[in-house]
């Protein structure tokens, strides 16, 4: 039976909603749910695995340690964060909700 990726969207979160979709030993898929969250002040995330995003609805910009720039990202606009760039969320929009796909992977060894 298909699922629908906008289904189920609430308009306001508490937290930030992520779900994995599809997991296995290399690879992760999740959709995630922003309404108006940002990470913590001085919070960086620094992942051992790759990730390749898209913005599918809403707007969020995302902030990079180094070298040091910020991105802001809104409907179709994607991107790939190599292994440990740290980066963090800046702000995602509060007027709408802002949906992710996110990829996870790792190289091979």
């Amino acid at each position: 039976m298909p699922a629908n990726f906008f289904s189920s969207v609430p308009d306001s979160l508490p937290d930030e909603l992520m779900e994995t979709l599809v997991a296995h030993p290399n690879v992760r898929i999740e959709r995630i749910i922003s309404t108006g969250h940002s990470s913590p002040r001085d919070f960086w995330y620094d992942q051992d695995e790759h990730e390749w995003v898209i913005v599918l609805q809403g707007q969020a910009k995302i902030a990079f340690a180094e070298p040091a720039r910020e991105l802001t990202l809104g409907p179709g606009d994607y991107l790939e964060i190599p292994a440990h760039q740290r980066h963090r969320i800046d702000w995602t929009s509060d007027t709408e909700p802002t949906v992710w796909l996110a990829v996870f992977y790792r190289s091979p060894d």
